[in-house]
């Protein structure tokens, strides 16, 4: 029957494309896979970051690497020195380039665009069923890297939305500083929220400028267009400007625990489940990761899996650090700025890539003001009482 393979992956966004590459390279091993794609054109709408090692994954498609990042409010300020462990980037245009060569080379995968769901799976004699709007597809197994909306889930609300837009721009004089990332520069928000411009500088002319909001609902481009356009004007002065490109992104932060296995050989990845570092939203190399161990199951025969579970230490200390921020936001830019000056580089660089140990854990707390966890906890604790 046409449309029929051994796997379907429902979406051709990170996840998606990461676990096509990987099963590319198994040759003959390879499972015949078909990607449903709801998108006909594939655009740099996205950039993922992460700090560089030797851990770390799809290297070769960085971009830009920076050598210090920054972190500032309107009255203190830290540079964070990470020559050692640079602060890379990727864009996405490079990792779809990447993706859609890797995926055209195999003869065992097919990249569907253009292709809209029209009723969720339905398991039928072993086989899932998924009706599009390009026709039946059936695989023994699938993988779904939609969102929850998309996916027809109940909504999950995590402790936390990371909301995010930002502008790509081109400035007629050298106003950045190709050297350093500004992490994070702060901004007081009488909503009581967390809120923070990032900015990429790809020349001395040219960046990535984007305003982030923790906060307890997701926004709009629309919410955020306005400030935006504030504190791109306040680095540029009177220069003239021009908007480039644009990207928007609402990432959970601390998430409730839900398993990834929904029934036998289907499971749910991707951002709303599990991909996603709950304290920092950085995902990329969670995602890479997943795909590597995915794959090899997957050609070796075996059932697929879905994102690990972080350690119970781990989760604890970022669901912890989320709930200081919900509910003491003021304190947030004392809490990263001292972070990020009184930690070991190596120890901090460890914890933000999820490969921290128990004294890397230990450090990271003594760095940081104890007064705020200490009375979140309490409030925590009485809470569950």
């Amino acid at each position: 029957m046409k449309g029929d393979c051994d796997l379907l992956i429902l979406g051709g966004g990170c996840a998606g494309l990461s676990l096509a590459r990987e099963l590319a390279a198994f040759g003959l091993r390879c499972p015949s896979t078909r990607i449903l794609e709801q998108r006909a054109q594939y655009q740099n709408d996205r950039t993922w970051c992460f700090w560089g090692d030797d851990a770390a994954l799809m290297t070769h498609l960085v971009d830009h690497q920076w050598p210090r990042v920054v972190l500032r409010t309107a009255t203190d300020a830290t540079r964070f020195d990470c020559a050692k462990h640079p602060y890379q980037m990727i864009s996405s245009n490079r990792f779809y380039d990447d993706a859609l060569h890797t995926i055209a080379a195999a003869p065992q995968l097919a990249l569907e665009q253009g292709v809209r769901i029209l009723a969720e799976p339905n398991l039928v004699g072993g086989v899932w069923q998924v009706e599009t709007n390009a026709g039946l597809r059936r695989g023994k197994i699938l993988i779904d890297t939609r969102g929850a909306a998309a996916a027809g889930l109940p909504h999950q609300a995590p402790i936390l939305w990371q909301s995010f837009f930002g502008h790509e721009v081109s400035c007629e004089a050298p106003v950045f500083d190709p050297t350093s990332v500004t992490l994070m520069d702060f901004i007081d928000d009488p909503a009581g929220r967390v809120v923070f411009t990032y900015l990429l500088p790809l020349s001395a002319h040219r960046a990535l400028v984007e305003l982030t909001v923790f906060g307890p609902s997701p926004l709009t481009p629309a919410d955020l267009a306005l400030p935006l356009q504030q504190q791109i004007r306040a680095r540029v002065g009177s220069h003239a400007v021009v908007v480039e490109r644009s990207e928007h992104g609402i990432l959970p932060m601390g998430l409730p625990a839900q398993p990834s296995t929904v029934r036998p050989n289907h499971v749910r990845v991707g951002l709303m489940h599990g991909a996603a570092r709950a304290s920092t939203g950085y995902a990329f190399q969670r995602i890479q990761r997943w795909a590597r161990d995915c794959g090899a199951r997957l050609a070796a025969g075996a059932a697929p899996i879905g994102h690990a579970a972080d350690p119970v230490l781990l989760r604890s200390m970022d669901r912890l650090f989320l709930s200081v921020l919900r509910h003491r936001p003021a304190s947030a830019a004392a809490l990263f700025i001292n972070m990020f000056a009184r930690s070991d580089g190596d120890t901090l660089v460890r914890f933000l890539s999820d490969r921290a140990s128990l004294r890397d854990y230990l450090g990271i707390v003594a760095a940081l003001p104890a007064l705020p966890f200490v009375q979140q906890l309490g409030r925590n604790l009485m809470r569950a009482s």
